[in-house]
Protein backbone atom coordinates (compact mmCIF):
# COMPACT_ATOMS: atom_id res chain seq x y z
CA UNK A 1 0.00 0.00 0.00
CA UNK A 2 0.71 3.90 -0.07
CA UNK A 3 -0.74 6.99 1.22
CA UNK A 4 -2.10 9.78 -0.90
CA UNK A 5 -0.89 8.68 -3.96
CA UNK A 6 -1.42 5.00 -6.14
CA UNK A 7 -1.15 3.20 -8.64
CA UNK A 8 -4.39 3.49 -10.23
CA UNK A 9 -4.64 7.28 -9.56
CA UNK A 10 -5.69 9.48 -12.50
CA UNK A 11 -3.63 12.73 -12.72
CA UNK A 12 -4.30 15.69 -14.82
CA UNK A 13 -1.31 18.32 -15.01
CA UNK A 14 -2.44 22.21 -14.69
CA UNK A 15 0.07 24.00 -16.60
CA UNK A 16 1.53 21.27 -18.82
CA UNK A 17 1.86 23.38 -21.53
CA UNK A 18 4.33 25.22 -20.16
CA UNK A 19 8.25 25.16 -20.26
CA UNK A 20 8.08 23.17 -16.22
CA UNK A 21 5.39 21.48 -16.99
CA UNK A 22 6.07 20.22 -20.27
CA UNK A 23 9.86 19.14 -18.86
CA UNK A 24 7.95 17.23 -15.63
CA UNK A 25 5.03 15.73 -17.03
CA UNK A 26 7.17 13.73 -19.56
CA UNK A 27 9.25 12.90 -16.70
CA UNK A 28 6.16 11.71 -14.76
CA UNK A 29 5.08 9.69 -17.91
CA UNK A 30 8.75 8.09 -18.20
CA UNK A 31 7.69 6.80 -14.47
CA UNK A 32 4.56 5.37 -15.00
CA UNK A 33 2.88 7.75 -13.83
CA UNK A 34 -1.30 8.03 -15.04
CA UNK A 35 -1.03 11.41 -16.78
CA UNK A 36 -4.61 11.61 -18.45
CA UNK A 37 -4.73 15.34 -19.23
CA UNK A 38 -3.31 19.04 -19.26
CA UNK A 39 -5.20 21.93 -18.37
CA UNK A 40 -4.83 24.99 -20.66
CA UNK A 41 -7.78 27.65 -21.56
CA UNK A 42 -5.88 29.09 -24.39
CA UNK A 43 -5.29 25.63 -25.80
CA UNK A 44 -8.04 24.03 -25.23
CA UNK A 45 -9.41 20.67 -27.89
CA UNK A 46 -5.15 20.31 -28.76
CA UNK A 47 -2.92 18.06 -27.23
CA UNK A 48 0.91 17.38 -26.60
CA UNK A 49 2.81 14.48 -27.62
CA UNK A 50 5.23 13.57 -25.28
CA UNK A 51 8.21 10.98 -26.00
CA UNK A 52 8.72 8.30 -23.34
CA UNK A 53 11.48 6.90 -22.22
CA UNK A 54 10.53 4.24 -18.94
CA UNK A 55 13.10 5.00 -16.12
CA UNK A 56 13.05 4.11 -12.38
CA UNK A 57 11.44 0.88 -10.95
CA UNK A 58 8.25 0.90 -12.84
CA UNK A 59 10.10 0.95 -16.12
CA UNK A 60 9.10 -2.30 -17.30
CA UNK A 61 5.90 -1.93 -17.33
CA UNK A 62 5.82 1.56 -19.49
CA UNK A 63 5.53 1.70 -22.69
CA UNK A 64 7.71 3.61 -24.82
CA UNK A 65 7.34 6.24 -27.29
CA UNK A 66 5.06 8.52 -28.22
CA UNK A 67 2.38 9.67 -25.73
CA UNK A 68 -0.39 11.88 -27.09
CA UNK A 69 -2.07 13.68 -23.64
CA UNK A 70 -5.41 15.82 -24.26
CA UNK A 71 -5.69 19.68 -23.35
CA UNK A 72 -8.64 20.83 -21.61
CA UNK A 73 -9.50 24.03 -20.96
CA UNK A 74 -10.66 23.60 -17.51
CA UNK A 75 -9.99 21.34 -14.80
CA UNK A 76 -13.73 20.25 -14.65
CA UNK A 77 -13.41 19.44 -18.18
CA UNK A 78 -10.50 17.14 -17.70
CA UNK A 79 -12.30 15.15 -14.70
CA UNK A 80 -15.45 14.94 -16.63
CA UNK A 81 -13.19 13.31 -19.62
CA UNK A 82 -11.26 11.46 -17.93
CA UNK A 83 -11.82 10.24 -13.86
CA UNK A 84 -8.90 11.84 -12.62
CA UNK A 85 -8.33 12.76 -8.90
CA UNK A 86 -5.22 14.42 -8.38
CA UNK A 87 -4.31 17.83 -10.12
CA UNK A 88 -0.77 18.97 -10.13
CA UNK A 89 -0.01 22.39 -10.14
CA UNK A 90 2.97 23.88 -12.92
CA UNK A 91 1.82 27.00 -12.77
CA UNK A 92 3.57 30.79 -12.31
CA UNK A 93 3.04 32.39 -8.45
CA UNK A 94 0.85 34.90 -9.95
CA UNK A 95 -2.01 32.37 -11.60
CA UNK A 96 -1.25 29.56 -8.44
CA UNK A 97 -4.28 30.86 -6.42
CA UNK A 98 -6.94 30.96 -8.96
CA UNK A 99 -5.97 28.06 -10.27
CA UNK A 100 -5.60 26.06 -7.13
CA UNK A 101 -9.28 26.63 -6.37
CA UNK A 102 -10.43 26.20 -9.40
CA UNK A 103 -9.24 22.03 -9.11
CA UNK A 104 -11.14 22.30 -5.74
CA UNK A 105 -14.17 24.15 -7.16
CA UNK A 106 -13.86 21.10 -9.49
CA UNK A 107 -14.16 18.25 -6.46
CA UNK A 108 -10.42 16.97 -6.93
CA UNK A 109 -9.14 14.44 -4.48
CA UNK A 110 -5.97 15.53 -4.49
CA UNK A 111 -3.39 18.59 -5.67
CA UNK A 112 -0.31 19.19 -5.68
CA UNK A 113 1.29 22.59 -5.86
CA UNK A 114 4.34 22.51 -7.01
CA UNK A 115 5.08 26.31 -7.51
CA UNK A 116 7.15 28.52 -5.08
CA UNK A 117 7.41 31.85 -4.80
CA UNK A 118 3.49 32.02 -3.55
CA UNK A 119 2.31 34.76 -2.01
CA UNK A 120 1.88 33.75 1.92
CA UNK A 121 -1.74 35.56 1.62
CA UNK A 122 -2.66 33.42 -1.66
CA UNK A 123 -1.57 30.14 0.00
CA UNK A 124 -3.32 30.67 3.04
CA UNK A 125 -6.60 31.30 1.06
CA UNK A 126 -6.41 28.16 -1.28
CA UNK A 127 -5.19 26.16 1.89
CA UNK A 128 -8.19 27.07 3.64
CA UNK A 129 -10.27 26.58 0.98
CA UNK A 130 -8.92 22.85 0.52
CA UNK A 131 -9.18 22.08 4.17
CA UNK A 132 -12.98 23.09 4.18
CA UNK A 133 -13.56 21.19 0.81
CA UNK A 134 -12.28 18.40 2.29
CA UNK A 135 -9.16 18.22 -0.89
CA UNK A 136 -6.01 16.60 0.42
CA UNK A 137 -3.39 19.84 -0.68
CA UNK A 138 0.29 19.09 -0.62
CA UNK A 139 2.99 22.16 -0.47
CA UNK A 140 2.67 24.39 -1.82
CA UNK A 141 6.86 25.46 -3.06
CA UNK A 142 7.40 21.23 -2.81
CA UNK A 143 8.66 18.82 -4.89
CA UNK A 144 5.58 16.77 -4.52
CA UNK A 145 4.87 12.71 -4.03
CA UNK A 146 6.34 9.77 -4.94
CA UNK A 147 4.77 6.29 -4.16
CA UNK A 148 7.99 3.97 -5.38
CA UNK A 149 6.78 1.32 -7.71
CA UNK A 150 3.12 2.86 -8.46
CA UNK A 151 3.07 6.90 -9.04
CA UNK A 152 4.93 10.21 -9.03
CA UNK A 153 3.57 13.17 -9.07
CA UNK A 154 5.74 15.99 -8.84
CA UNK A 155 9.35 16.74 -9.71
CA UNK A 156 10.89 13.81 -7.40
CA UNK A 157 13.76 11.73 -9.36
CA UNK A 158 11.81 8.17 -9.86
CA UNK A 159 15.26 6.21 -10.18
CA UNK A 160 16.83 6.95 -7.00
CA UNK A 161 15.13 4.26 -4.66
CA UNK A 162 13.16 1.51 -4.51
CA UNK A 163 9.49 0.33 -3.50
CA UNK A 164 9.81 -0.74 0.50
CA UNK A 165 9.41 -0.14 4.24
CA UNK A 166 9.45 2.91 4.85
CA UNK A 167 7.49 6.22 4.84
CA UNK A 168 9.28 9.77 4.17
CA UNK A 169 7.77 13.29 4.95
CA UNK A 170 10.35 16.50 4.29
CA UNK A 171 10.13 20.13 4.21
CA UNK A 172 12.86 20.13 2.29
CA UNK A 173 13.12 18.53 -1.12
CA UNK A 174 16.86 18.09 -1.47
CA UNK A 175 16.82 16.19 1.99
CA UNK A 176 14.10 14.01 0.80
CA UNK A 177 16.27 13.17 -2.56
CA UNK A 178 19.46 12.42 -0.25
CA UNK A 179 17.29 10.61 2.49
CA UNK A 180 15.53 8.15 -0.34
CA UNK A 181 18.91 7.42 -1.74
CA UNK A 182 20.80 7.16 1.28
CA UNK A 183 17.94 4.05 1.87
CA UNK A 184 17.18 3.06 -1.00
CA UNK A 185 18.31 -0.53 -0.57
CA UNK A 186 15.41 -0.64 2.15
CA UNK A 187 12.74 1.53 0.06
CA UNK A 188 9.99 3.80 0.49
CA UNK A 189 6.20 3.12 0.82
CA UNK A 190 5.58 6.83 -0.06
CA UNK A 191 7.85 9.89 -0.19
CA UNK A 192 6.04 13.15 0.48
CA UNK A 193 7.95 16.98 0.21
CA UNK A 194 5.20 19.04 1.97
CA UNK A 195 7.01 22.27 1.23
CA UNK A 196 8.52 24.44 3.63
CA UNK A 197 6.27 27.86 3.24
CA UNK A 198 4.91 29.40 6.07
CA UNK A 199 1.42 27.69 5.63
CA UNK A 200 1.45 24.32 3.76
CA UNK A 201 -1.74 22.71 2.78
CA UNK A 202 -0.33 18.45 4.53
CA UNK A 203 1.87 18.37 7.90
CA UNK A 204 3.97 16.34 9.15
CA UNK A 205 1.09 15.33 11.75
CA UNK A 206 -0.98 14.48 8.25
CA UNK A 207 1.56 12.82 7.06
CA UNK A 208 2.20 10.87 10.38
CA UNK A 209 -1.32 9.62 11.14
CA UNK A 210 -1.66 8.34 7.52
CA UNK A 211 1.56 6.38 8.03
CA UNK A 212 0.65 5.48 11.00
CA UNK A 213 -2.67 3.33 9.54
CA UNK A 214 -0.58 2.29 6.22
CA UNK A 215 -0.24 -1.79 7.39
CA UNK A 216 2.75 -2.16 4.83
CA UNK A 217 4.82 1.24 6.38
CA UNK A 218 7.02 -0.17 9.31
CA UNK A 219 8.64 3.21 10.24
CA UNK A 220 8.69 6.91 9.69
CA UNK A 221 11.62 9.24 8.99
CA UNK A 222 10.47 12.75 9.63
CA UNK A 223 12.66 15.59 8.13
CA UNK A 224 12.00 19.16 9.17
CA UNK A 225 14.40 22.46 9.38
CA UNK A 226 14.77 25.86 11.42
CA UNK A 227 11.86 27.96 12.19
CA UNK A 228 8.16 27.70 13.41
CA UNK A 229 6.72 25.10 15.49
CA UNK A 230 5.48 22.20 13.10
CA UNK A 231 8.19 19.91 14.55
CA UNK A 232 7.19 20.56 18.49
CA UNK A 233 3.91 19.81 17.48
CA UNK A 234 4.68 16.66 15.63
CA UNK A 235 6.40 15.39 18.88
CA UNK A 236 3.50 16.23 21.31
CA UNK A 237 1.33 13.68 18.42
CA UNK A 238 3.70 11.14 18.00
CA UNK A 239 3.74 10.78 22.02
CA UNK A 240 0.28 10.55 22.15
CA UNK A 241 -0.89 8.58 18.45
CA UNK A 242 2.02 7.41 17.44
CA UNK A 243 2.99 3.13 17.82
CA UNK A 244 5.89 3.32 14.95
CA UNK A 245 9.16 4.05 15.11
CA UNK A 246 10.08 7.72 13.73
CA UNK A 247 13.35 8.93 13.50
CA UNK A 248 13.76 12.43 12.51
CA UNK A 249 16.47 15.18 11.38
CA UNK A 250 16.27 19.10 11.65
CA UNK A 251 17.71 20.84 9.11
CA UNK A 252 19.99 23.93 10.39
CA UNK A 253 22.12 22.66 13.41
CA UNK A 254 24.99 24.63 11.43
CA UNK A 255 23.43 27.63 10.42
CA UNK A 256 25.51 30.78 11.42
CA UNK A 257 22.73 33.13 13.82
CA UNK A 258 20.69 35.57 11.69
CA UNK A 259 21.86 33.82 8.61
CA UNK A 260 18.64 33.65 5.61
CA UNK A 261 17.72 29.85 4.51
CA UNK A 262 16.15 29.18 1.66
CA UNK A 263 12.55 28.35 2.57
CA UNK A 264 10.02 31.42 3.82
CA UNK A 265 9.49 29.44 6.84
CA UNK A 266 13.04 29.01 7.79
CA UNK A 267 12.57 32.02 10.52
CA UNK A 268 14.00 31.91 13.70
CA UNK A 269 12.91 34.16 16.53
CA UNK A 270 14.90 34.03 19.82
CA UNK A 271 15.39 30.68 20.82
CA UNK A 272 12.38 29.77 18.89
CA UNK A 273 12.16 27.59 16.21
CA UNK A 274 15.86 26.10 16.72
CA UNK A 275 17.20 23.11 14.87
CA UNK A 276 18.39 21.98 19.10
CA UNK A 277 14.69 23.26 20.22
CA UNK A 278 13.17 20.79 18.16
CA UNK A 279 15.26 17.57 18.73
CA UNK A 280 15.04 18.42 22.07
CA UNK A 281 11.29 18.12 21.96
CA UNK A 282 11.51 15.04 19.48
CA UNK A 283 13.86 13.26 21.73
CA UNK A 284 11.65 14.01 24.64
CA UNK A 285 8.85 11.57 23.45
CA UNK A 286 11.92 8.61 22.13
CA UNK A 287 11.99 9.73 18.37
CA UNK A 288 16.12 9.38 17.79
CA UNK A 289 17.25 13.19 15.94
CA UNK A 290 20.10 12.33 13.23
CA UNK A 291 22.51 15.13 13.47
CA UNK A 292 22.95 15.07 9.73
CA UNK A 293 20.75 12.85 6.85
CA UNK A 294 23.57 10.19 6.71
CA UNK A 295 23.12 9.74 10.47
CA UNK A 296 19.36 9.60 10.38
CA UNK A 297 19.71 6.54 8.13
CA UNK A 298 21.81 4.86 9.99
CA UNK A 299 19.48 5.35 12.56
CA UNK A 300 16.70 4.20 10.32
CA UNK A 301 18.27 1.56 9.39
CA UNK A 302 19.10 0.14 13.11
CA UNK A 303 15.14 1.41 14.14
CA UNK A 304 14.32 -1.13 11.38
CA UNK A 305 16.12 -3.77 12.47
CA UNK A 306 15.13 -3.77 15.70
CA UNK A 307 11.52 -4.79 14.71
Amino acid sequence: MSIFLHADSRVIVQGMTGAEGMKHTSRMLASGTQIVAGVNPRKAGTSVTFDVEPYGPMASSVHSGPRDIPVYGTVAEAMAATGATVSVLFVPPAFAKAAAIEAIDAGIETLVVITEGIPVQDSTAFVTHALTHGVRLIGPNCPGIISPGQSNVGITPADITNKGRIGLVSKSGTLTYQMMFELRDIGFTTCIGIGGDPVVGTTHIDALEAFESDPDTDMVVMIGEIGGDAEERAARWISEHMTKPVVAYVAGFTAPEGKTMGHAGAIVSGSSGTAAAKAQALEAVGVKVGRTPSQTALLAREALAQL
